[in-house]
């Protein structure tokens, strides 16, 4: 299927055959990171912005690799060492990115929406790298990706997310991703850490997403457990007692990862907090796939790249 997007905001927005047609053409990518030599030609002349005002280590430098193997120009700004400390505004600093001639401008902000704003201002692609609690729409299709390549298909599993819910835009992607493919997800954290309603978040879809008591109960029988880092750096209010109390009470040891199925998958956005949200036992077992993750993050990006390159009219480009 052909991929028609100019951008890639969110998950929310794309269909079930344009997020296969992203994990499909992610297949090809990968064989590309496995090679002695890492880099094809065919984005050879394009210029990718990463234009980042977060901290990041691994989504910033996975889309920087996916750029550099694909053989674009690769450029990061941070906010630290652009404009923006000197008062420059995001729409100023867009346009005068923009008067560059970029092809694509990969954008992280603390702000809900700012991709979208800024994909209304410039005529390069906008790739969504996460905004606010938003969403976090290239890390959902990795997941999604790491998923089905160690499970072979996600239709009919049982997924389980658990954690800060509240201030994570890797939730959110992946409620709408996960359920679109049939999986079912269960949720699970403190009450604090979870938005009210949060199972109307999705849209009408194969799979389902059930809000539950406890992490006992959402990991049980799960083929899929996914845990999320406490995003302190966010928080104003004190949402649970204590880091000690939270790791006791929703912290994933090899006990409680048990109750999963046995060939049960362990999956984390990262960066993990050892001891707290995730043991490190667990963490280093034979189930978690975390590294994986990060190392299929950069065939991912190297698909979202090539396709919207390719939707919006750049002549041949083969991978």
């Amino acid at each position: 299927m052909a991929f028609n997007k100019k951008d890639l905001l969110g998950i929310r927005e794309l269909t079930v055959e344009e997020i296969n047609t992203i994990l499909d053409t992610t297949d090809s990518f990968k064989e590309v990171s496995a090679r002695s030599i890492k880099k094809v030609p065919t984005l050879r002349g394009k210029t990718v912005i990463n234009l980042f005002f977060e901290s990041s280590t691994r989504t910033r430098t996975s889309f920087e690799l996916a750029a550099k193997r694909l053989s674009a120009d690769a450029i990061n700004i941070s906010v630290s060492t652009s404009s923006v400390t000197k008062g420059e505004t995001l729409i100023d600093t867009a346009r005068n990115i923009q008067a560059m001639n970029p092809d694509v401008i990969v954008i992280r902000h603390s702000s809900s929406g700012a991709p979208h704003q800024l994909s209304q201002l410039v005529d390069a692609s906008i790739v969504n790298a996460g905004d606010g609690a938003h969403e976090h729409p290239s890390q959902a299709l990795l997941d999604a990706y790491t998923i089905r390549e160690s499970k072979g298909r996600i239709n009919g599993l049982q997924v389980a997310i658990i954690g800060d819910i509240t201030h994570s835009r890797v939730a959110r992607s992946n409620a709408h991703l996960l359920t679109k493919l049939g999986a079912h997800l269960r949720i699970a954290g403190p009450r604090t850490l979870i938005p009210p309603h949060f199972e109307e978040i999705i849209e009408p879809a194969e799979g389902s997403l059930r809000v539950c008591n406890s992490i006992d109960e959402a990991i049980t029988d799960a083929d899929v457990v996914m845990m999320l880092r406490i995003q302190r750096e966010r928080m104003t209010d004190a949402y649970f007692p204590s880091l000690k109390e939270y790791a006791i009470r929703f912290g994933l040891t090899m006990e409680r990862l048990k109750l999963a199925r046995p060939d049960a998958i362990v999956m984390h956005p990262g960066p993990i907090n050892r001891g707290i949200e995730i043991s490190s036992e667990v963490a280093d077992n034979s189930n978690s796939l975390i590294l994986e993750q990060v190392t299929n993050g950069v065939a991912v990006r190297m698909a979202i790249l090539y396709l919207l390159l390719q939707s919006g009219g750049v002549g041949e480009i083969n991978p």
